[in-house]
């Protein structure tokens, strides 16, 4: 794969330091709640996979997908649930893993169209947020990174299903301006 011209936006050592950092953290708050972990996927994947190694609790895992985003690098307004839950949740503990909370659409409305199945809680962790492009305010507890509004791919965010593999995170600015 061919990378376009690029800035590192967060090396691979930082990630590797963060993550543990995180998981301490959950681990404190809803470590003795047997939590659903729900990632939501595609991009979440990578940062799901590394983050849960460092549980030193138990917990399940489900999988939601999602789509507000298409091929194009700004988001449709509308989100689609491309693949449910297969896990019930009523009276369970959540913690939604996500890739980046931009907008803070699909989080928002995941949280209210999940609320109706009654869980016990809801949390949300992400591993990279845009608080400047934010319409919606999920509360997002855990936060791997903040950034500044820049299109970025690596570690499981992708570029029309490219670059997902990249064990940091780039800015592609220029490939988001152009299309």
């Amino acid at each position: 794969m061919m990378l376009p011209e690029h800035e590192i936006v967060i090396s691979e050592e930082q990630i590797r330091r963060r993550i543990p950092q995180l998981a301490k953290l959950i681990a404190a708050d809803i470590g003795d709640s047997n939590p659903l972990i729900v990632v939501i996927l595609k991009g979440a994947f990578i940062f799901a996979s590394d983050l849960v190694r460092h549980f030193d609790f138990p917990y399940e895992i489900d999988f939601i997908s999602t789509s507000s985003y298409g091929n194009a690098t700004k988001s449709s307004g509308i989100v689609k649930i491309l693949k449910d839950l297969d896990e019930p949740i009523k009276n369970r503990t959540l913690l939604f893993i996500e890739d980046i909370v931009d907008t803070g659409l699909t989080l928002h409305y995941l949280t209210e169209i999940l609320k109706i199945r009654r869980p016990k809680r809801i949390e949300i962790a992400t591993f990279l947020s845009k608080p400047s492009r934010r319409k919606f305010h999920p509360e997002v507890k855990y936060v791997g990174f903040e950034i500044d509004d820049r299109f970025v791919v690596g570690y499981g965010l992708d570029y029309q299903q490219q670059y997902r593999g990249l064990p940091y995170v780039i800015a592609i600015d220029e490939i988001a301006t152009k299309k």
